[in-house]
């Protein structure tokens, strides 16, 4: 068993994507997630921090779902567990055009869906025309996989995914 996995285990002993129907606490952590969005003008239900994502894709009351690209994925690492549906493809970021159709072949409309990126922001954009095709329970990760960048222009030491010790891995 790799570090990474042992960790995730030791972390919550749930199986990412599986266990129970959506707890007292992860219903919390949505409304909550639902309130700011309402008090900021958010157009998708909501953000949660990565902390909050793992708590709610670890009890199985939601998908979280890596919008970024699988080059991101393969090279920069990736959240055990998670679905796959790039919101921009290769390295010239172009727009995926299928998205909407692939994130319906994942998911009902009504499926909570965690969306992770790089930073949050490529996320928040796919979180938004989610919602424009009607799914109605698509929420951002808040500063994404590998974080916001540092004064010195780098991604990873200041937020993110990783840097706050979550379950991931890498090929």
């Amino acid at each position: 068993m790799s570090a990474v996995a042992r960790r995730s285990a030791e972390t919550d002993g749930v199986s990412p994507g599986a266990g129970p129907a959506p707890n007292e606490a992860v219903e919390a952590i949505l409304a909550a997630a639902r309130r700011r969005a309402g008090e900021n003008g958010t157009p998708y239900a909501g953000s949660l921090t990565p902390a909050e994502t793992w708590q709610a894709f670890s009890s199985g009351a939601a998908l979280l779902v890596d919008v970024r690209t699988a080059e991101e994925r393969r090279f920069v690492g990736q959240v055990p567990g998670t679905r796959h549906v790039a919101w921009m493809t290769g390295t010239s970021m172009t727009r995926n055009p299928r998205f909407v159709r692939e994130l319906e072949a994942l998911a009902g409309k009504s499926a909570v869906l965690l969306l992770l990126c790089r930073s949050g922001k490529r996320s928040a954009a796919a979180a938004e025309a989610a919602t424009r095709a009607g799914f109605s329970q698509v929420f951002n990760v808040l500063e994404g996989f590998e974080g916001d960048l540092d004064e010195r222009q780098q991604r990873g030491h200041h937020n993110g995914w990783r840097r706050h010790g979550l379950p991931w891995t890498q090929d």
